[in-house]
């Protein structure tokens, strides 16, 4: 089996991989007959050097490999038929802007697998960047407060090394008696988590949070069944609220009126309700001045995030009143920090745990024929077609949608 590492072509850039040199190591060990070849970049976190000092060839042999890695959507004219490709495609929720690549793909009779769906047999993600996400959204929100209020001026994340020095910036800052209110528990709510606690942040409850004061800054953590409650008054779960979305409601208001910076880490599903809306926003009792809205879902369950912003201009100011776009540190303003591609702010550490997970997960089903039906479940195409499981997109290939 030989596995290539394909070189990132999308803009923005992209300086993430698949597999870091240590990882290639790995899976040399753990398979003796798997042959990995690197193709050349100018852009990526580990160098071309990095490859060959451990002794894998870099080179531009790609129609050589059985397999390609890469993390972003690669340009159609570099698609190279009949190949199996990883990488996040951007296609299973029918995005219209990847149509055309949907389309090419099938064209070449590529077998697309697509990390976004790479699960277990319960439909759990086994690989992901979330936790990097995060990781650089709490540090961006942070450094967004700052900004606001002119109270300190962090670095931007992205010329920082890794996660221990965007943690030594954090620990030289004071925050005010803020109080901090953090929504998921999954690999974003946690890697957002991980920020706060290595700042000494004293973590507080619900019942805490929303009724007490404090003579330092605090922040609280909760997930959908704290933010969310039955329509109909009878006790709900979180299991149920997933499953059953539509007969919930936002209990989130009660969060509004003490919270000064919010960090959105939840995942937000299609029919659930929002979290707070553009008229909620307007309330005078609603206190939030900073939104580091990492889940990034536009004109959605956070009703202030109207765009995504970006690493190089990172920060908006959102004005309730007019539903407008404003300087975010006019006193009127929310400032909104919305970066769509958070971990690309952390490339290493993002590609070194992004490659562990790959080297457990998947790797093993190229020579164990896929026992688990890892590759199986994450095959979006074969021989021109759609597969079974993404049967649903051929509507939206077929431009009916």
């Amino acid at each position: 089996m030989k596995f290539g590492i394909i070189r990132e072509r999308k803009n923005p850039p992209d300086r993430r991989v698949v597999l870091s040199p240590e990882a290639c190591i790995k899976l040399r060990s753990m398979y003796p007959n798997a042959t990995i070849i690197v193709e050349p970049s100018p852009i990526r976190v580990f160098r071309d050097e990095e490859y060959t000092n451990k002794g894998f060839e870099v080179a531009s042999k790609m129609e050589e490999c059985d397999v390609l890695l890469g993390v972003k959507e690669v340009p159609m004219e570099d698609l190279l038929p009949n190949k199996k490709y990883f990488f996040f495609s951007h296609t299973i929720k029918k995005q219209p802007y990847n149509r055309d690549l949907i389309q090419e793909i099938l064209v070449k009779s590529i077998e697309l697998y697509d990390h976004e769906v790479i699960s277990n047999p319960k439909g759990q993600r086994l690989v992901a960047f979330g936790r990097y996400a995060g990781i650089v959204g709490a540090y961006n929100g942070i450094r967004t407060y700052g900004l606001k209020f002119n109270l300190f001026q962090l670095p931007k994340a992205e010329i920082l090394e890794d996660q221990k020095a965007l943690i030594a910036e954090l620990q030289n800052i004071k925050l005010p008696n803020i109080k901090i209110l953090l929504t998921g528990r999954g690999r974003v709510g946690n890697g957002a988590k991980e920020m706060l606690e290595a700042m000494g942040l004293k973590k507080v409850n619900v019942e805490e949070y929303i009724h007490d004061d404090f003579q330092e800054p605090v922040y609280c953590q909760i997930d959908a069944s704290e933010y969310n409650k039955r329509k109909d008054g009878v006790r709900g779960n979180k299991a149920e609220f997933f499953a059953h979305p539509e007969e919930y409601k936002s209990n989130f208001i009660r969060f509004t009126k003490v919270t000064d910076f919010y960090i959105a880490g939840h995942f937000y599903g299609d029919g659930a309700p929002y979290l707070y809306s553009r008229e909620d926003a307007k309330h005078p009792e609603f206190k939030i001045k900073v939104v580091a809205d990492v889940s990034c879902d536009i004109d959605g369950p956070v009703a202030t995030t109207i765009r995504p912003s970006t690493i190089a201009d990172p920060i908006y100011g959102y004005d309730p009143q007019s539903e407008k776009e404003v300087d975010f540190k006019n006193d009127k303003a929310i400032a909104v920090m919305a970066v769509d591609n958070l971990p690309c702010e952390l490339p290493r550490d993002a590609s070194v745990g992004f490659g562990e997970a790959f080297l457990k997960h998947v790797i093993p089903a190229f020579f164990n024929d896929d026992e688990d039906g890892v590759l199986l479940r994450a095959r979006m195409t074969q021989n021109g077609k759609l597969a079974e499981r993404y049967a649903y997109l051929q509507d939206f290939v077929d431009g009916k949608e």
